[in-house]
């Protein structure tokens, strides 16, 4: 919401408000809100993802020292007594008002939690995650056929408390809500970068707020070995470099995840990708074998031998083990990006190759793949992999996760085979949520049949980590990841940006609130650059740039995962507020074509006020930058923002005026020109919307 986007000015103590621009935007917001209102139903734009059904009731419900809970129903088991007492202690933190700390034995509670069961032991994609929240002027009840699902209302109803007056309320009105999609995914990188146990919990805590229900835990890659295996202890002995999860803490967190609904769906990536497998274990390598484990990024050349029996002998004995510690259905083989190119010049693998007809390398890990989908069958376990597993020699009960795109994933479910949507999900390519949020695992103007359409399970976001730690993962992951969220969980038909920006801003300070340190990080890594709490300049000035993407990021700086992240790039968040606003504003006093018109509303305002704001801070801004070697590096990017910001405010100026001098135009677009070259793995957010204004004047 545009509202706490403009008009924030950092200080050293804090943020405050300009007056005059708070009033403006008041209006503005007001607009938006009650557009939204209108459009979505009562309450709804604070919600997301957005319910499949809203009916507005009277009054409202509210929140007070005397509030009671209670569990009715045929289930009260202690995972949704769990789920209550978090959700009764959240509410709390939220309002300031003391609620209890146990659940009431009687049912005639003041907010009344209900489940019919608390669903399979092993929750699975058949799972019924549907609620019904209804809230009155004197009650509050969340039935659900299942625990996930009365998890999923609690979450609902901790989105819509709301200020009034003195007090907090819920506004009366009726729920009633199902998932579109079943498999509802986050994937965590943690080869390439270790993420402490605590990191990945608070990481369920934020998808359980925003009903995502599976965790896809990426243990094994080329840098690192991340599960502990008492069979074969060298697999973390020689390759994690002492940072793995011991066989308790992965029971302890697929507890943890089940507990918020979530199912936990390991990833154990071969053939390829394979290094850290073979510096403990060379005797299963096709030939060629890595120097260690491998700190650049990029597609490795070693694989796993898919020739010997004794690969899958390993493989099975490894599984097996794995699955005392994931009773989910499906395991993830990975299965993407294995050129092997022994698998071409290695007489033994050739020689197996010409015996079995197989024509190419795509034959053999086609075969590499039967073997390995008879074991996990024979374990009661389903495939899970990337694209390249899709083979027509495999059966129809594998899993095909597209990283490919929307084409693949259609191919596959022509094919016959289930699927998962991930390649417009990708976090690090740094794309705005606008756009991510647009992607459709079944758009539309799909051409797959009704059939076809329902082997699409849902989609998953994917959180690749070479360039991310524990420090900035959280920027990273969110807020994107709630808009992508609502695109799994809502109808298809959801679909309107400017909503969904309304009500993100809001989610992620709920996120914040929860225990995620998206919003939070940015600071503390400034103040380490500055190396003093005094960061006031800086802050205003970091809001006008975002990361670039990981490829553009990599050709810059070619990282490693032995590459230090605590430089600017990393304290500045992808897709920051500012950036949507700032083009709807420039849309507006550009004359949008689409009428993006909102009464009581001063755009020109807001951006000349921003830019204002920008140009302000830019001198000390550069006094700081130039006393800190980490910061020095952006004293040419610092400059050229201020030639940024005045192309900006000369831009309205001439569009006020109605002529721009001559010779202004081709110099302010070479400005914008200069601006868009890469430099210091960072870009800025008002290229956009300062060519908007520009080619709009004459």
């Amino acid at each position: 919401m545009m509202a706490w986007v403009f008009g924030a000015k950092p200080s050293a103590g804090g943020w405050h408000v300009k007056r005059k621009q708070w009033s403006l935007l008041q209006g503005a917001v007001l607009a938006c809100c009650l557009s939204a209102h209108a459009e979505t139903g009562p309450a709804v734009d604070m919600v997301m993802p957005t319910p499949s059904s809203v009916v507005a009731g009277k009054g409202v419900f509210r929140l007070g020292a005397g509030l009671t809970v209670a569990i009715a129903g045929r289930s009260s088991s202690e995972r949704l007594e769990r789920g209550v007492l978090r959700a009764t202690k959240r509410l709390e933190d939220k309002t300031g008002i003391p609620l209890p700390r146990q659940i009431a034995a009687n049912t005639d509670a003041s907010v009344v939690v209900s489940a019919e069961k608390d669903g399979a032991p092993v929750q699975g994609v058949d799972e019924d995650e549907s609620y019904t929240l209804t809230v009155t002027s004197s009650f509050i009840h969340v039935s659900a056929a299942t625990t996930a699902g009365a998890l999923h209302g609690l979450e609902t109803l901790i989105q819509l408390v709301q200020a009034q007056g003195s007090g907090y309320v819920v506004p009366a009105l009726t729920v009633k809500d199902t998932p579109r999609f079943p498999w509802r995914g986050l994937m965590i990188d943690c080869s390439r970068h270790f993420e402490p146990l605590d990191v990945l919990k608070r990481n369920i805590d934020g998808m359980a707020a925003v009903k995502l229900n599976v965790f896809h835990w990426h243990l094994i890659d080329d840098q690192g070995f991340r599960i502990e295996s008492k069979l074969h202890p060298k697999l973390t002995g020689a390759g994690s470099d002492g940072l793995f999860y011991t066989q308790e803490e992965a029971r302890e967190l697929v507890r943890y995840a089940r507990d918020r609904g979530i199912r936990v769906v390991p990833e154990f990536e071969m053939p390829g990708h394979s290094s850290a497998w073979l510096v403990a274990y060379p005797e299963l390598a096709s030939e060629t074998l890595p120097r260690g484990i491998r700190r650049e990024f990029g597609i490795s050349d070693v694989s796993l031998d898919p020739t010997r029996e004794e690969t899958y002998t390993f493989i099975n004995s490894f599984l097996q083990e794995m699955t005392t510690l994931f009773p989910d259905r499906y395991m993830h083989i990975g299965g993407d990006e294995t050129p092997a190119p022994d698998w071409k010049t290695n007489e033994r693998i050739l020689a197996f190759k010409a015996a079995h007809q197989m024509k190419d390398n795509d034959a053999l890990q086609a075969y590499f793949n039967q073997r390995v989908l008879a074991i996990l069958t024979k374990l009661d376990r389903r495939m899970v992999g990337w694209d390249e597993i899709l083979n027509p020699a495999l059966p129809k009960d594998v899993v095909v996760q597209s990283w490919r795109g929307e084409a693949s994933l259609a191919k596959g479910a022509q094919q016959g085979y289930q699927g998962v949507l991930s390649a417009p999900y990708y976090l690090d390519a740094m794309k705005p949520a606008g756009q991510m949020y647009l992607a459709d695992p079944v758009p539309a103007e799909t051409t797959l049949n009704a059939a076809q359409q329902k082997l699409i399970l849902g989609g998953e976001v994917t959180m690749w980590a070479e360039q991310l730690d524990s420090r900035t993962i959280d920027s990273r992951i969110w807020p994107r990841t709630a808009a992508i969220a609502e695109r799994f969980w809502s109808a298809q038909n959801v679909r309107d940006i400017d909503s969904m920006y309304q009500r993100l801003a809001p989610v992620s300070v709920e996120l914040e609130a929860l225990g995620l340190h998206h919003l939070s990080n940015g600071d503390a890594m400034l103040r380490s650059l500055a190396g003093s709490e005094e960061i006031g300049p800086l802050q205003t000035v970091a809001q006008a740039f975002e990361p670039v993407s990981f490829g553009e990021r990599y050709n810059q700086q070619r990282t490693s995962q032995l590459t230090p992240l605590t430089n600017f790039v990393d304290a500045v968040r992808p897709d920051p507020p500012a950036k949507h606003a700032l083009e709807i504003a420039a849309a507006i006093v550009a004359g949008d074509p689409k009428g993006r018109k909102e009464e009581g509303r001063d755009a020109r305002e807001e951006l000349r006020s921003f830019f204002a704001d920008i140009a302000e801070a830019v001198p000390e801004a550069r006094g700081i930058a130039v006393t800190n070697p980490r910061l020095t590096p952006m004293l040419p990017r610092i400059d050229l923002l201020s030639r940024l910001t005045k192309t900006g405010t000369e831009a309205l100026q001439y569009l006020q005026s109605g002529e721009a001098p001559a010779g202004w135009k081709v110099m302010a677009l070479a400005t914008i020109d200069e601006a868009k070259r890469p430099s210091q793995s960072v870009r800025y957010i008002l290229s956009a919307p300062l060519l908007t204004l520009v080619n709009a004047t004459h």
